[in-house]
Order: C-alpha cells, then structure tokens, then sequence
C-alpha cells in the first residue's frame, strides 16, 4: 500500500490529508507552520500534531504547499521542518499556488489564492512558469483577508483624524476588536494579534456590504487587486485561463466571487473557477507529476 501525505500550509491553518493508494481515508487540520507567520517552533509543533494524527511516519511521499516558498532555501527549510516528523518519506515541497491548480484538475492555467494572504501563479502548456503577488502582509497580499481587515482599521483611524464620529463600520470594527474608540486601534494592530486576526475582521466588510457603500467598496477593491494578479501572469504567459481560485476568502464569501469574476472578465481573463474541494487534494496530482 503507498502513502501520500498531502499538507497545505495557510496563513491561519495547516491542512494535512492521507491517501492510501489514490483513495483519500484521513485529514487533519492544526495551526499554521508557515514561518512566514509563526516561529519555527510554532510551526514544528503544528506540524508534528497534523503529521502525527495522520501517521506520516509511515509514509511514501509528503507534498507540502506553502506560501513564502519563493527560493530554494525557502523551500529546503520547509523540507527539513517536515522531515522531522516524515520518516524516509520522499518529501516534495511547492508554492501552495500549485496546489490549487492541481486541485482545480489543471495541468495549465491561471491559480490564485485568496485567504489570509493573496498570491498568483501560473504554468503555460510550453512549459513556462510565472508568478505574482504572494510578497506577504508586510509588503503585499492585497485582495486578502488581512489586507482587507487592515483596509478596516486604516479607514476607522482616517476618519479620526478627519473629526468624525465613528460610523456604523467603525464601531463593527471596534465591536470585533473589544474596543470602544478608535484611537485604541493603534495599540492593538501594533501589539501582537496575528495575521489570523485582522484576516477575521474581514467579515466585518461582507457582512456590511449589502447595506454600506464603503464596505462594497472595498469588497471590489479586493476582487481587482486578485484580478490584478491573475492578470499579470496571464501577461508574461500569453495565457487567458482557466483561472482556479482558491482559499478561505473566496470559498466562503460568494460576494466577492460575484466581484473577482466581474473583474476578471474585464481584464480579458478566461474561465473563472473557484475550487470545490481543498488544495490540498491537488497534492495527489502533484505527486504523480514529480
């Protein structure tokens, strides 16, 4: 019997899935181990938790997709966290925009994520390879949940300083952050809540937007800037799709679906598809290919 292991490593969770000959049998889902985010031990715990619970020990093969894995030195510290939990496993570690293509079942195309942070990537049938966006909150990741969730804070302390007295949007957002004036935002995006956190915040905006202009505002920034990067790779690759979109903002949030395919369309992009089932069943077929 081989096994597979199959792991996508979020912003905010990692999600592990067995496969025991091509059949799915087991998932398990822990903290994220994305260093980007988390310490290495953090990430080493939330590995060895999700890995234990699906005996990795004893498997074949282990396709890892994570954000951040931009160099090979990105991608050997990831292989080195996962291998201490794997065994002898032949361990294949992949930017997790791979994973969302393959699990879209395309060998070619257009994949973005849209979760806790935001990315693009692409493969053309000759061969090439492109990418864009995936920079982190620091120094990107528009479209995604923290930068929407930050886009919050930002417009609450604007309108501070404009004189203004919170509005029905700024005081959802001081509601979700247990504070009762803006001012105090400061502190507490400077003090320590993680990523996870103000992504969190971003329901706030979807779930004003059928009621508020600025929240559906911001709802079409976000589904331009993900356009924006579809479009970039579609660009360099002379390829219009498909597009496979996955991650956690786009699966739960049918609005900004309704805008990223908008948005899309008026970029000249191709068929747009948001992914049915978890990422990180694309790692089956990743497998296969490497």
């Amino acid at each position: 019997m081989s096994i597979l292991i199959g792991l996508d490593i979020g912003g905010t969770t990692t999600h592990g899935l067995r496969v025991e000959d091509g059949h799915p049998v087991q998932e398990a889902v822990g903290g994220s181990a994305n260093v980007q985010n988390v310490s290495p031990e953090e990430a080493s715990r939330a590995l060895a938790g999700v890995l234990g619970e699906l005996g990795a020990g004893a498997a074949d093969v282990v396709v890892a997709g994570a954000g951040g894995v931009d160099t090979p030195a990105d991608a050997e510290a990831l292989r080195t966290l996962v291998a201490a939990h794997t065994g002898s496993a032949r361990i294949v570690v992949v930017h997790d925009t791979r994973l969302v293509l393959a699990a879209g079942g395309c060998s070619t195309g257009i994949a973005v994520i849209a979760g806790t942070g935001s990315a693009a990537w692409g493969a053309a049938p000759d061969g090439r390879e492109a990418r864009a966006g995936g920079w982190g909150h620091l120094l990107g990741d528009e479209g995604s949940g923290y930068w929407l969730g930050r886009e919050l804070v930002r417009r609450a302390l604007a309108r501070l300083d404009d004189g203004l007295r919170p509005d029905a949007l700024d005081r959802a957002v001081l509601a979700r952050c247990g504070l009762t004036e803006p001012g105090a935002l400061i502190e507490r995006f400077h003090g320590g809540a993680d990523r996870g956190f103000w992504a969190g915040l971003s329901r706030v905006v979807f779930e004003a937007a059928p009621h508020d202009d600025d929240a559906l505002q911001l709802v079409d920034r976000a589904a331009g800037a993900l356009a924006d990067l579809a479009a970039t790779v579609s660009r360099r690759l002379e390829l219009a799709g498909p597009v496979v979109v996955g991650g956690g903002l786009a699966r739960h949030q049918p609005l900004l679906r309704r805008r990223l395919r908008e948005a899309a369309a008026a970029r000249g992009l191709g068929e747009l598809r948001v992914l049915e089932r978890d990422p990180v069943h694309g790692a089956v077929a990743l497998a296969h290919r490497r």
